[in-house]
């Protein structure tokens, strides 16, 4: 079987979504560490034009951007299926996953986990209260839209497991390491959802590296 060859900075949300799911799938890769900035290289923009992380190799096929990488995970191995086939199931996969790409990580997440996380533990950086101020006031609205989709379900998009899920948890799992993020998701459906998603072998496996840990 084609070797699977997965490119990306460790410690990374969407690197980390990548990498779950093919532990849910049982599937073996290779991932390919690469250094923060090495995405501009001349090398790595054979692999993604736009120089954004990960991308994603199958034998001679490569693909970029993280949900389509899921998505072609999923289809090629179809065991266990991780998204649903009720319709209404699957536009709230896809409503949860269009909240993380284009509200949660964008506007918020970006900036709050780099300032109190990314940025100390690797460059040695202190925390720009001003851009965190700038952002948080949107971070409610983002964990209420995600609460409310969540309910009393056991998963984002019903009651099994499903791409929403391993997408969203390795960006919350940061954002509850921070103040602004903590207190946000704190009684929320979503905490208890969380601690669930941070049990699963998938994600115990695909730890961001010990530095960022420890400044979380």
């Amino acid at each position: 079987m084609s070797e699977i060859v997965v490119h990306g900075v460790p410690g990374s949300p969407f690197l980390r979504a990548v990498l779950a799911t093919l532990q849910e799938k049982r599937q073996g890769y290779r991932l390919r560490a690469m250094r923060p900035g090495e995405a501009k290289s001349p090398d790595y923009l054979q692999l993604h034009p736009f120089g954004r992380i990960p991308a994603f190799e199958h034998g001679d096929f490569q693909l970029y951007e993280t949900q389509a990488i899921l998505r072609y995970i999923d289809a090629i191995f179809p065991e266990p299926p991780l998204q649903p086939t009720e319709p209404k199931a699957v536009a709230r996969m896809h409503q949860a996953i269009g909240i993380n790409d284009w509200y949660l990580f964008p506007e918020i997440a970006r900036v709050i986990v780099f300032q109190r996380i990314v940025g100390p533990a690797l460059m040695g950086l202190t925390p720009d209260e001003a851009a965190i101020a700038a952002v948080a006031p949107k971070l409610p609205t983002c964990i209420g839209a995600l609460d409310r989709l969540l309910g009393a379900k056991v998963f984002l998009a019903g009651d099994q497991l499903s791409l929403a899920d391993l997408m969203l948890a390795p960006q919350l799992e940061y954002l509850a390491a921070t103040p602004e993020g903590h207190s946000a998701m704190q009684s929320t459906a979503l905490e208890a959802w969380l601690n669930g998603m941070s049990a699963r072998a998938s994600m115990a496996a695909t730890l961001p590296p010990e530095n960022l840990r420890k400044a979380a």
